[in-house]
């Protein structure tokens, strides 16, 4: 009898631990970090298809995006699929002085898409985020479907953690994120 109390005990404890682990795991997934895998080559040359980062979902419950952060948010074809991007072009000028972009490999020529024509000045209201990806001959961006709303923001990404390679603090320095009520014009 002492051995078959002893072993219901021992059980409800790791039933316990098990409960209070998962209460806690859903908790932080919940409200304050939750993971994404970059899909794709849209992002590079600073991020790689396959690799893994955790996004920070607090920062923007208590302020907006501000330039330099990489925000992960909802597709606007379908919400059940994040992106990371960033705001750039070919060349972006932000208030009619044109963006340094070192962090790029190849600025090169930017094909503008159904949103945004080439040469044509876009200005972002309040709320609304134009983003874009590194890799502009390989994304799909606002350029296509237009601006990203505050709701549809899921976080801004803040650390990688695979590979191992990556491991560290997403830097904001790698990439500018124009935001706010701006007027951009996207050009070769």
């Amino acid at each position: 009898m002492f051995i078959l109390r002893n072993l219901w005990l021992f059980f409800l404890d790791f039933l316990e631990t098990i409960v209070v682990s998962l209460a806690i795991f859903a908790l932080v997934y919940i409200f304050l970090f939750q993971p994404h895998q970059v899909d794709g080559r849209s992002m590079e040359p600073n991020f790689h298809n396959g690799e893994y980062i955790l996004t920070d979902k607090v920062s923007y419950r208590f302020g907006a995006p501000e330039r330099g952060d990489v925000v992960v948010f909802h597709s606007p074809a379908d919400e059940r699929d994040d992106f990371i991007k960033l705001v750039k072009g070919g060349y972006v000028y932000l208030n009619d002085t044109k963006l340094e972009e070192q962090y790029l490999n190849d600025p090169g020529n930017v094909l503008a898409g159904r949103f945004i024509r080439e040469d044509t000045p876009v200005t972002v209201p309040p709320g609304q985020y134009l983003v874009m990806g590194d890799n502009r001959l390989h994304s799909s961006d606002s350029r296509e479907w237009g601006l990203v709303g505050q709701s549809a923001i899921v976080g801004r990404a803040f650390f990688r953690y695979w590979p191992i390679s990556t491991f560290g603090l997403v830097k904001t320095a790698e990439a500018e994120l124009t935001i706010g009520a701006v007027k951009g014009i996207i050009s070769r």
